[in-house]
Order: C-alpha cells, then sequence, then structure tokens
C-alpha cells in the first residue's frame, strides 16, 4: 500500500510537471507568434520634397444663406445678430477654403507615429471651430466649449465609434481619440441644429484645410508617387496624381466648378 502510494504521488508531480511545461510552451508560443508593429518611420530631410498648391472654385457662388439662431439668444449675441452658413466660403479671387487635402495612397508600408500635441475643437460662437480638422490615429482630441452655453458633440463615425456628448458651460475639456482611419466623420450638435463640423482621421500626417485663400501645403514628404485627394462638404471630391522629386515642390492645383 505505500509503495502504491508513493507511486501515486510521483505520478501525480510528474503530470503537474508535463502540464505545467505545456502551459510555459503555449505562453511562448502566444507571445513568439504576436504581430509587432513595425518601426515607426522617418523622413529623411536630406531628400523631403513637399507638395503645395490652390483649390478654386468657378462660377455663380450662391447668395449667403443667414442661420437662424433665434432659440438660443447667447448664440444670436455672438454673431450680433448676422450669422451665416459657411459650408461654401470662398474668397474674392475664387479661393475655395475648407476644403480637405490628403495623401490617399503612396505611404503603404509605412507607420508614422500620432503627434504628441492634441488636436483641438472649440465650440465659440455657437459654431464648431475649426469647421474643418485633420487628425492622426491614436490623436489626442480635445473638445473645448468657449460659450456660456451648453453645447452638445456627435461625431457620427462609421469606421470609428460613433459617440455623443454634452459640455456645458465651464465644463473641463473632452479628450478622445480615433483608432481607424475614416475621411470624413461629420459632427452635429443635437442642441444647435446649424453646428456641423467635419474630421478627417488618417494613419499619416500629411494632410491639410485649405486656407481662405485657397492654397495649402503638405510639407516633408518622402520621395515618390503618389494620388491626392481634395474632398469639400458640399462639392465632392476630385483626385489627381503627383510625383515628389526629392527636393521639390510639386504642384496639386484643383478647380470645383458650381453645381
Amino acid at each position: 500500500m505505500k509503495a502504491f502510494y508513493s507511486f501515486s504521488l510521483c505520478l501525480l508531480a510528474l503530470l503537474i510537471v508535463l502540464l505545467s511545461s505545456c502551459s510555459s510552451a503555449k505562453k511562448d508560443s502566444s507571445t513568439a507568434s504576436s504581430p509587432q508593429p513595425p518601426p515607426a518611420f522617418h523622413v529623411d530631410s536630406a531628400t523631403a520634397g513637399s507638395i503645395s498648391g490652390g483649390i478654386r472654385y468657378i462660377g455663380k457662388r450662391p447668395a449667403p444663406k443667414t442661420i437662424d439662431m433665434s432659440e438660443d439668444p447667447a448664440c444670436v449675441a455672438a454673431h450680433h445678430g448676422k450669422a451665416v452658413d459657411e459650408s461654401l466660403v470662398v474668397s474674392p479671387k475664387g479661393g475655395l477654403a475648407n476644403a480637405f487635402i490628403y495623401v490617399k495612397s503612396g505611404l503603404e508600408g509605412k507607420r508614422f507615429d500620432p503627434p504628441s500635441t492634441p488636436a483641438v475643437i472649440d465650440q465659440r460662437g455657437c459654431w464648431f471651430r475649426p469647421r474643418i480638422i485633420g487628425i492622426q490615429v491614436n490623436q489626442l482630441l480635445n473638445v473645448i466649449n468657449s460659450d456660456p452655453v451648453t453645447h452638445n458633440i456627435h461625431p457620427m463615425a462609421e469606421v470609428n465609434r460613433e459617440w455623443n456628448h454634452s459640455q456645458g458651460a465651464g465644463d473641463p475639456p473632452l479628450a478622445r481619440r480615433f483608432i481607424k482611419p475614416e475621411v470624413m466623420i461629420r459632427v452635429k450638435c443635437n442642441i444647435h441644429s446649424w453646428m456641423h463640423a467635419y474630421i478627417g482621421v488618417l494613419d499619416h500626417p500629411y494632410f491639410a484645410v485649405s486656407r481662405d485663400d485657397g492654397s495649402f501645403t503638405l510639407p516633408n514628404l518622402p520621395p515618390g508617387d503618389y494620388a491626392i485627394e481634395v474632398w469639400h462638404e458640399t462639392l465632392g471630391t476630385q483626385e489627381q496624381k503627383v510625383t515628389v522629386a526629392p527636393h521639390s515642390d510639386a504642384p496639386v492645383n484643383v478647380i470645383f466648378k458650381a453645381h
């Protein structure tokens, strides 16, 4: 009986050792097979180029549409009763503002770390400022309310997670991130129906919003062949192919015509 008991203990100990070894091997195998992200790509400043140009609008401009903010006196006061729609902003010389320009293809296989500086959307004057904004995947987005009234920010994402949050006057900033590329995410305020914005989320830093005169620049690009897309909230999209040579500034000029 004693011999049988000793044999049982030895057998149990052997089973424990075998199970432990299998578990450890499985863990090591799982760890070894976990894909590691490629190292972040860093542009060689000795060869980097850029893309720059302008976005223009040709045709009859629609008459400015007055926005009725009478439901909120504080919003009326912020604009002295003269708020107008900003979905189509054209300079006297035809420059188209608020177009989103970005590298659509040509950076495949390159991984870029998000910047440490947060992007910011401010709710000011009962508008989202800026109206069009670009942000990198996993970059922090801070949402601020500078108005004396309660606002609501509701990014209606389709690829990323949709979220909806109210923010009262004096509340601390909201901090959010988007984890996947998505161009573009429409943003609305569920309290003030005229408040709209758009967020372009990309996995690289090569994007810009056209200035008031329609100009833009995409600096510090590695040499290569690219497809550039220009997006506008009411005029649609256009695409151009461009080659960036070392130390060159490749021109991209796009014309949108009135519908």
